[in-house]
């Protein structure tokens, strides 16, 4: 069985994280339950900063919270010293419930709302990461009403594509997201951005894409990115102070997956940053990246139990969870892949292949295909790895099927972050016909 962070086999039999059974944990709170492993979210935050440290440069580690949004995960990587991302009204509502140190909040997002930027502006954000003209415009018209500065990153699209899933590439030219520097949209929002009265340029944002192996896509776009900043420096006297290089660095979700240790994406980065300044006799820039999936995609393990089979002779044997895409849409999404086993008899050798089916109603609610296990019995538990990423929070109340609850371990202990949904939670919002009708 493949082992990460604090899991193993305990001498039951079973499957542990952090000191915790997670047989028990399903007793305790249920299935689905979405269990996340604190240490090995800590040590992946340390590894991260550690890099940066060992150079001796400066930067700030954000988390991608798009991830996983919730206030203990706030609170956690506050703790940790880590900034945060943020893409919402909603997401920076729960930063700021959480006590997150509002100069450490950076806003994302291609269409940000009136009433998200006035509420990021009212806050004091640390910055806002400006995707687009109209965006431009209307923060600095807001802050002009306001009488407050903004701190801003711009945006921009290196014309680097990383070689990922089509759905997840960002970088390249034909995206929704930022300027591009080919056309000179970047230019153009470099010299909007210095004329506004109350925009503090900061920098510039990149990134590329998503569940990345290598660091040729990291450097190319910085390389890329250094070309423009010479001519952003003679055409306009401006030189970014922070440079921020995104996340996307890729985990291993199955054995085909060969991610590199974290600290060898930032000394890399590091290198070229280095290099390029130097060779443009330029101050080296603040380094930012935003991490996410690297931080809790693999600290995170999805609990089920197993319901109905149905056995297709010399086809398929198709095992039923009580979740699916209701708590994990990715393999719909992106065709992901997961491994898995029996949480309750993970000591056991595999004898059979299943292909895991979720409960919604969709042929197309597969959770994995030919998943080789012992031979599975209702009531045993399915333990999915690393589903700490865009799983709950792109939960969903498909066929009214309730979120799951979500717990924290570490050292033998276990703490309810999220409760899991009621039914009386999913009509919590919905008004009886006898209330809109005229009498």
């Amino acid at each position: 069985m493949y082992t990460h962070g604090t899991s193993r086999i305990n001498e039951f039999g079973h499957l542990e994280i952090g000191g915790v059974d997670t047989v028990q944990l399903a007793k305790q709170y249920g299935t689905p339950l979405f269990v996340y492993d604190m240490a090995l979210i800590k040590q992946r935050a340390k590894q991260f900063q550690d890099a940066f440290i060992d150079e001796g440069v400066p930067y700030q580690v954000a988390y991608a919270s798009k991830a996983f949004s919730c206030l203990a995960m706030f609170q956690l990587a506050s703790e940790l010293g880590l900034s945060l991302d943020v893409v919402s009204g909603g997401e920076l509502y729960t930063a700021i419930k959480a006590n997150v140190p509002m100069g450490r909040i950076h806003f994302h997002g291609n269409n940000k709302s009136i009433s998200e930027l006035e509420m990021a502006v009212e806050a004091k954000i640390g910055c806002v990461v400006v995707d687009n003209f109209y965006e431009l415009e209307q923060l600095s018209r807001i802050c002009l009403e306001k009488e407050t500065k903004m701190n801003v990153l711009l945006r921009i699209t290196p014309g680097v594509e990383a070689h990922t899933h089509d759905y997840i590439s960002t970088g390249q030219e034909d995206s929704k997201f930022g300027f591009d520097l080919e056309s000179g949209q970047a230019a153009e929002a470099i010299e909007r951005a210095l004329k506004a009265e109350k925009i503090e340029l900061l920098g510039i944002h990149s990134h590329i894409g998503s569940q990345i192996f290598e660091t040729t896509g990291f450097v190319m776009a910085v390389e890329k990115i250094y070309q423009y900043i010479n001519q952003w420096r003679e055409n306009y006297q401006y030189v970014p102070k922070v440079l921020n290089l995104g996340g996307g660095f890729g985990i291993r979700y199955t054995e085909e997956d060969a991610p590199l240790p974290v600290g060898n994406y930032i000394k890399e980065m590091i290198r070229v940053v280095k290099e390029k300044s130097a060779e443009s006799n330029m101050d080296l820039p603040e380094i930012w990246i935003e991490p996410g999936r690297s931080l809790v995609g693999d600290a995170g393990t999805t609990l089920y139990s197993i319901g109905s089979s149905k056995e297709l002779p010399a086809i398929r044997h198709y095992l039923s969870v009580d979740g699916g895409m209701s708590d994990n849409l990715r393999p719909a999404l992106y065709q992901a892949k997961y491994e898995a086993v029996l949480a309750n008899r993970a000591a056991e050798q595999t004898e059979e292949v299943y292909s895991i089916a979720g409960k919604c109603c969709e042929s197309g609610d597969m959770l994995i295909w030919d998943l080789p296990l012992p031979k599975a019995n209702h009531e045993d538990i399915l333990a999915v790895f690393c589903t700490g990423a865009y799983g709950y929070s792109m939960a969903n109340n498909y066929n009214r099927i309730p979120r799951p609850a979500v717990v924290f371990v570490e050292e033998g202990d276990a703490y309810v972050v999220i409760e899991r949904e009621s039914y009386a939670d999913l009509i919590r919002l919905d008004k009886p016909l006898v209330s809109v009708v005229k009498q």
